[in-house]
């Protein structure tokens, strides 16, 4: 997959399958979308472009808006498309001049005379352009002058809960990881640099791995511990994940640790990726050390259990 930090940057093609949006969390409702792109494209002879935009349109026109959090960082959201198939990637960086850009302008400048697109495909209610004014109406009304071919996605149902970011987000902020993978379609993950902490875990046995997320818009689940998988220098090792202020020390500080099973290498500034399997319990408060190395020994068995 090739990708492209702007609309600028991107050469053009003769014959382009188009889909365009946020994509945030790339869940099972995206993938729908992705592979009738990826299939259309094989159909019809043409390669695929993806179209996101960055930051989060809501970042941008509602600055002093800072509830929003993303299920995905545009890093993880790169792979997860890759992995779909998708040929060409446009990262376009949103702005308040670009928010300007009206649906027509946008279909014909950009898409058409731009891009190259033959083909557009879109989800479910999808708006665009200055004040989402763009519907699908006009989509078809503009397909009809402009000559290119649309497609709408219908929405996407799991088990008869349609998808959506907010679903996904909610289940995640209740620990539910469970829920919000099976809506995802993958399991939810969490990346981070390794840094330097108190070495708290390493004195009761259980060394962590203390992990900086420097992307502050970046979703992060419920307190709690979960059973965990986690990619170290492209090698995967099962472990449990530490969300939690931990009270027992009477820790201030939101922290994220990750104890690796059998894991013993020196990774300080390394990055790590973490697929959170289960939650195993909330996080909880320990009258002293000894309770919590024991229930911490606890912690092990069952998330080994959990990840065999």
């Amino acid at each position: 997959m090739k990708v492209y930090s702007s609309i600028e940057e991107f050469p053009g093609l003769p014959k382009a399958v188009v889909t365009i949006g946020t994509f945030d969390g790339v869940h099972a409702g995206h993938q729908q979308i992705i592979r009738r792109l990826v299939a259309l494209g094989k159909e019809s002879k043409a390669e695929t472009v993806l179209l996101t935009f960055f930051p989060h349109p809501r970042m941008v026109l509602q600055p002093d808006d800072n509830d929003l959090k993303l299920l995905t960082t545009m890093d993880e959201r790169r792979v997860l498309l890759e992995e779909l198939g998708v040929d060409h990637l446009i990262i376009q960086p949103f702005s308040k001049e670009f928010s300007r850009t009206s649906a027509q302008e946008f279909v014909r400048d950009i898409l058409l005379n731009k891009i190259g697109m033959t083909i557009l495909v879109i989800g479910y209610d999808h708006h665009f352009g200055r004040n989402r004014e763009g519907s699908y109406k006009d989509l078809e009304e503009m397909s009809a002058v402009y000559g290119f071919r649309l497609e709408e996605i219908p929405e996407k149902v799991v088990d008869e809960v349609a998808v959506s970011s907010t679903k996904i987000r909610n289940a995640l902020l209740n620990g539910d990881v469970s829920s919000a993978s099976h809506l995802l379609g993958h399991d939810f993950t969490i990346t981070g640099k390794v840094i330097h902490g108190d070495k708290i875990g390493a004195g009761l046995g259980f060394p962590t791995a203390n992990l900086e997320i420097p992307e502050n818009y970046k979703l992060i689940p419920a307190d709690g511990i979960y059973a965990v998988m986690v990619l170290v220098a492209n090698a995967e090792y099962k472990g449990m994940l530490y969300i939690g202020s931990r009270p027992v020390v009477d820790g201030k500080k939101r922290n994220i640790e990750v104890n690796i099973f059998g894991f013993k290498d020196d990774i300080y500034d390394q990055e790590v990726t973490v697929w959170l399997k289960a939650r195993i319990r909330g996080d909880q408060h320990f009258d002293n050390l000894q309770q919590l190395t024991e229930k911490m020994k606890e912690d092990q068995k069952n998330a080994t259990k959990l990840l065999s």
